[in-house]
């Protein structure tokens, strides 16, 4: 099955920048849209950012100006680069095909920590 892989979340103080990578293993297909998405502590995952495969993009207003994704449709991956980040940032963020993410399926997270 195909899964999507987010790394390099890490430890970061508020006004940093990390950059998020999004990888894809399993059948080889390009997603029509692929999307970043933010599980905080004690709370719902939701979408933050948003890449079609034509490069057409959507942000959350919380992360708009300051996060940015992009793809590389043949390597199969995706990033997201976060500047200026904030406290609120906080969470397990995971990448995931849109579809997929409907239908409730997911791969591994990582961790982004925002803190003095």
């Amino acid at each position: 099955q195909v899964q999507f892989v987010a790394s390099g979340g890490g430890l970061v103080q508020p006004g940093g920048s990390l950059r998020l990578s999004c990888s894809t293993s399993g059948f080889i297909f390009n997603p029509y849209a692929v999307g970043w998405y933010l599980q905080a502590p004690g709370k719902q995952r939701d979408l933050v950012a948003l890449i079609y495969s034509g490069g057409q993009t959507n942000y959350a207003d919380s992360v708009k100006g300051r996060f940015t994704i992009s793809r590389d449709n043949a390597k199969k991956t995706v990033a997201l680069q976060m500047n200026n980040l904030k406290p609120e940032d906080t969470g397990v963020y995971f990448c995931n095909g849109l579809q997929l993410a409907k239908e409730g399926s997911w791969g591994r997270g990582t961790e982004v920590t925002v803190s003095s």
